[in-house]
Order: C-alpha cells, then structure tokens, then sequence
C-alpha cells in the first residue's frame, strides 16, 4: 500500500478501491493499526513532513530474503515501523537537532495564506474579495470564500462580458461560473471568463497565469455546447469533468493533469488527448506535447489544504511555499536546492513549523527576516 492512502484516508478523500486496500492493509496487523494512530496524531497536533525515501532505503538493507508469499508483507510491516521511528525521532528529538543549528527569526511578518481575491468587473471596476466580507450584485454573490455567478434567464438576450478573478500570492479562491461550472485557484493566479455563456456556443475561459483546478459543467446540461480553457499556446477541449492546471509566469511549461473523463490538448499543431492519470507537459517556448503518468493525488492536493511532495528538490518545494505564504526565499548556498525530499504539508501550518520540519531531516540552517527566508 502506497503511503499517500494514509494521508487520503485521514482527509477523507479515498475511492471505494482504495479504501479497500486501505482496510485490508489495517486489519493486516496491530503494528499496521499502531502506526497509523500514530500519524492520525501527529498529523492533527504537528507538523507533518516524513523523509520516506530516506526511510525506506535504510531499511531495504535490514531485509532478508523471505518467501515471496510474504515479502510483500515483511516490506510494509517494517516500512511502517522505520518511517514511524523516523517521525518520533523527529518530533521527541527536536530540542536536541535545534542545538546543532538554531534557526533564527527576526521580526517574522509572514503570516498563513488564506482566502482572498481580486474581483475586476467588466466595466473595470475592482473588488476585494476575503474572509468576513459579503458582496452581492444582480448576476453574483460572494461570502467572502468563494464567489458564485447566477445562472441567466434562458429568455433574456445575452451579450458577452469578462470579469477577471485575480489570487494574489498568499491568498486562495473559489468561483463557480453561471453554468455551473467550478474552478478552485491557487496562490498567484488569474483567470478570465464571461459573466454568462451565450447558449449554442462554445464556454470558453482563460487561465491568464497560475493554478486552478477545473469540475466542469458536462455539455450534455448545456445543449452539447463545448467548454475550452485557453492557457497561452496551450488551448484545452474537455471531453470529461476534472483537470488541473498549473501555469505559473516563472515556469517554463504548462502541466495539465488529467483526474476524471478527458481532455483535448493542442498545441500549435501538436494535439493529444488526456486519460486519467496522465498529464501532458508543454514548453512555452517549443512546440509539441510531452505526456506522462501523473501522480493525481501529489498535483490536486493544494486543493484539499495539503501540499504533497514526492522527491521534490527544496528549491522547488519553496517556489511552492512563497507563494502560499508571499515570502521571498534566498539561497545562500546554492548547493541546498537540489536536496530532495518526500512528505505531506498541511497548509494551515505555521511557516516556521514546515521549515524545522525540513531543517529536521537534513540539520538545514535558515533565517527569517521579516517576509524573506534565508537557507544558510
């Protein structure tokens, strides 16, 4: 059993297949019971990043040949028990790790991302959109969490308007557009649509730069009109309902994952199409369509409150960070940002949490100052 169905299991997010081999894998054995009360507990009351790669290579050495009716078996069991070891190591030796290297905090601003936007109306007006505050207007309404555009009067003539939904770094949102489409956006993202779809016609919107998660209202509710999402060079036809996209301005390639049904991916002349699991990769600045096997669960769960990394470099791992969090992250030696690691983040976590627990894994030295965190 792959280790992300714990943390799907604790979220409450597994399929029926999954948690299947779930149940089978927690009936197997009161150690398998043990060592997930274990994470259920730390993951609700600390912060929660295991080295699991580092985990299971130690032990792969410790394991002797065995029958291979219960290999399998023996892997889990002992897997379960050195990545449980690894986590109480972590989280009782904590005083002990921080004496070697002792981060220091001056005058901390960084604060947790949270819901918030930018509403631009189509006469240009602008509207902040965040926690506690409602607006209203004729064709949509927002609590302040997400914001939700009314269907049209089937019997009134519509013509063609564009708001624009802006998430600024820190921040997260959720809309749902007039055709009962929904689209959760990422820190640092922007996308264009219309105020209402214009019946018999393709729905089109633009993800202008950033992250979103797209469940998309079938065409068969809509008198088979398409929908397409345009994401510049890269121009998506969905066959299907659910599909991320990831298509930040400092990033060479567009990602496309694909969760449930299809998609229709084009670029310039290149043109392929999506199953689940598969996600395509498109360079901004070369044509063609690279497709490979997606691991969903790592790439949607921004989505859930969680960020997933799997053998991620730290680099990476804190472009991730500062957008959620709107720091500004130096290197100072550059040797730091190819160190990779394997964990689950929660999003609701201090920051000075999810860097002990990365400082924890490899004694990494850092500063904060302000909003800038410094990697020594």
């Amino acid at each position: 059993m792959e280790f992300k169905l714990i943390i799907k299991k604790l979220n409450n997010t597994l399929s029926e297949e999954e948690a299947t081999i779930f149940s089978e894998w927690y009936n197997e054995s009161n150690l398998h019971k043990n060592y997930f009360n274990k994470v259920k507990e730390n993951y609700h009351n600390d912060s929660f990043l295991i080295d699991i790669e580092k985990g299971w290579k130690s032990i792969e050495k410790q394991i002797k040949p065995v029958s291979v009716k219960k290999t399998g078996y023996l892997k889990y069991a002992v897997a379960a028990s050195i990545i449980l070891l690894v986590s109480i190591t972590f989280l009782f030796n904590k005083n002990k790790i921080e004496e070697i290297n002792n981060p220091i905090i001056v005058n901390s601003t960084i604060e947790i991302g949270t819901d918030k936007a930018t509403l631009t109306l189509e006469d240009g007006t602008t509207i902040a959109l965040e926690q506690g505050k409602h607006f209203i207007s004729d064709n949509l309404e927002s609590d302040g969490e997400e914001l939700i555009y009314k269907s049209p009067n089937s019997n009134k003539k519509v013509e063609i308007a564009y708001n624009y939904l802006t998430i600024p770094r820190g921040g997260q949102y959720h809309i749902k557009l007039s055709d009962g489409t929904e689209v959760w956006l990422n820190s640092e993202s922007q996308i264009k649509y219309p105020i209402t779809f214009i019946q018999g016609e393709t729905r089109q919107v633009e993800l202008v730069y950033g992250e979103a998660y797209f469940d998309v209202s079938p065409s068969t509710n809509h008198n088979g009109s398409k929908f397409k999402v345009l994401t510049g060079p890269q121009e998506i036809e969905v066959l299907g309902t659910e599909f991320n996209i990831s298509a930040y301005k400092d990033e060479d390639a567009i990602y496309t994952a694909l969760v449930e049904g299809k998609v229709a991916v084009v670029n310039g002349n290149a043109h392929t199409i999506l199953s689940p699991e598969q996600q395509s990769i498109i360079n901004k600045n070369i044509s063609g369509i690279n497709v490979v096997k997606a691991d969903v669960y790592s790439v949607t769960s921004w989505r859930k409150g969680i960020f997933s990394f799997d053998n991620m470099p730290l680099e990476k791992i804190m472009k991730v960070l500062s957008r959620w969090y709107d720091v500004d992250v130096v290197f100072a030696d550059s040797e730091i940002k190819d160190i990779n690691f394997n964990g689950v983040l929660r999003k609701n976590q201090n920051i000075e949490e999810i860097l002990n627990a990365i400082k924890n894994v490899n004694n990494i030295a850092y500063v904060i100052n302000n909003n800038t965190v410094v990697f020594k």
